[in-house]
């Protein structure tokens, strides 16, 4: 097949990518045109609209300048594909290409990367290798940083990117989601030196024409009666310990249900500066009480019996327990809570979000879904709930527990492979998936953070119409975390364009037609 004569625009890279077939993307062209001419762009693209022909648009500037390029993601699965993607696309020998993974031994990884031209890695490789000198960014002209809101913090990221900037390498970072806190997407700036942000929503007028629609429902379940005489039994344990706190000033809640999780690690932090010995033992006794009771209440109203069962089972099978959790599992109230739960287990008793589950895949025997859930806990319920009334479901989690490397890789391609319909998934799923036909995604619940939201939401949409249910427990911390995700998910615009116009008062646009990769 022939090439669209409009990738054209992309400059002189295009003679190193296999563009012929290739559907062109008014976005993706307007993207790397932009990017050639700023230099250091930030990219914010929808999942599933092809972020990785514009990373490879920057490596094959690169090559096409006599210089290196590097193309790094944080996980060894996400580089993989990104390899496989690279070496298909690239119009360049095979051995030019190589993949840099940690499990190499350092000193045959420093003869890949001296012979290849384009290296696909995880950052904490090529961070070690850099720092004991293996290799230097002064051979590369482009560096791609993939899911690159990881770049803050101590993250390895941020010690490519500081090589990058001092070695003048155009720098390209790649995300669904910056975040909606304006902290954090300057920060993202800083570290990776962008000069430039190029953001898209499936609503901007170049892109709107390729993206799929995506249905969204809320399902709100009751408490079952058996939750809520289990919950009756912890309240006044729960009371207790906080009314302790707030004596003590740590805390000045009337309800434990309205302590925001900000303030409760904030009385953490001054529970362990204070020095008299006794006085901060007493109030750790009582911080540590309310923090495991609080975590398992929100178990059982969220989660489910299981979950709720399976957290004071690991606190029992503790080594060694502090006073205060000694103290827990010796309670009578909680200690017939437990009972209650076990026995309802015993009965085939759950959580509503259990059966509401169940009800939406009836609707898609025959077709793929991804299940997203906090917790192993609720994951094994939920594998052997669908696997006992007739669908096919696998765990996908991530490395503990004997889960392997292998294994994960396993169950992915035979979910690919369509061997079985359902995936249930913990935060290791929202990232990089390469399952573009995925029919639905089921939250379990819901969760506050605008970029995991967006990521999970990704996983499907993508080839055709796509549907997302998420699950809300009434009167639980599911309402509050629904609100909260479509809070910041909308002030994410908002703070992207304002970073945005800051960076074009900093960096003026180049005259038409003059790339910043070509000045002297």
């Amino acid at each position: 097949m022939e090439i669209d004569s409009r990738w054209q625009r992309i400059g002189k890279g295009l003679s190193l990518m296999k563009l012929d077939g290739v559907e062109f993307r008014e976005y993706q062209a307007n993207i790397i045109e932009s990017m050639l001419r700023h230099g250091n762009t930030l990219v914010v693209l929808p999942t599933g609209l092809g972020k990785t022909i514009i990373g490879a648009a920057a490596v094959a500037d690169a090559l096409s300048r006599g210089r290196k390029a590097l193309f790094m993601s944080p996980t060894k699965p996400l580089a993989e594909q990104h390899y496989a993607t690279l070496t298909s696309m690239l119009n360049v020998e095979g051995s030019r290409v190589a993949l840099v993974l940690g499990s190499v031994s350092p000193k045959k990884r420093a003869g890949i990367e001296r012979a290849a031209d384009v290296l696909v890695a995880t950052p904490q490789t090529i961070a070690n290798d850099l720092h004991n000198g293996r290799i230097s960014m002064g051979d590369f002209g482009a560096a791609v940083f993939d899911e690159c809101h990881r770049a803050v913090g101590k993250y390895a990221y941020t010690y490519v990117a500081n090589e990058c900037i001092l070695r003048g390498v155009f720098v390209v970072g790649l995300t669904a989601s910056p975040g909606s806190k304006k902290e954090k997407v300057n920060a993202i700036v800083e570290t990776l030196g962008i000069r430039h942000i190029e953001s898209r929503t499936s609503y901007d007028g170049d892109v709107a024409r390729y993206v799929m629609p995506k249905y969204m429902h809320i399902i709100r379940v009751e408490r079952s009666r058996r939750i809520d005489e289990i919950a009756v039994k912890l309240k006044p344990e729960i009371e207790r310990s906080l009314q302790s706190l707030n004596k003590m000033g740590f805390l000045h809640f009337s309800s434990f249900e309205r302590i925001p999780k900000g303030r409760l690690i904030e009385a953490g932090s001054q529970i362990n500066r204070i020095q008299e010995r006794n006085y901060r033992y007493a109030a750790l006794f009582s911080y540590i009480k309310l923090l495991n009771l609080m975590h398992a209440y929100d178990l059982l109203l969220v989660e489910g019996l299981y979950p709720f069962s399976k957290y004071f089972e690991s606190l029992e099978q503790r080594e060694k327990k502090s006073r205060s959790v000694e103290n827990l599992l010796k309670n009578r109230d909680i200690a017939e809570a437990r009972r209650l739960a076990d026995e309802a287990v015993g009965n085939g008793e759950e959580h509503a979000k259990v059966f509401a589950v169940l009800d939406i895949v009836k609707n898609y025997r025959g077709r793929s879904v991804i299940i997203f859930a906090q917790y192993r806990s609720t994951i094994k319920i939920l594998v052997e709930f669908l696997k006992n009334n007739g669908f096919g479901a696998m765990a996908f989690v991530g490395k503990r527990d004997g889960v392997t490397q292998e294994s994960q890789k396993r169950v992915m391609e035979e979910f690919r492979h369509r061997a079985f319909d359902i995936l249930v998934a913990s935060s290791i799923g929202e990232e990089g998936l390469d399952v573009p036909s995925v029919d639905a995604v089921i939250f379990y619940e819901a969760i506050p953070n605008e970029i995991r939201n967006i990521q999970r939401k990704g996983r499907t949409g993508r080839l055709r119409a796509g549907e997302v249910y998420i699950l809300i427990a009434k009167g639980s911390k599911d309402e509050i975390y629904l609100y909260v995700s479509r809070q910041r998910e909308e002030r994410m615009a908002s703070v992207l364009s304002a970073a945005g116009r800051a960076l074009e008062k900093k960096h003026p646009v180049p005259v038409q037609g003059q790339s910043r990769l070509y000045q002297a």
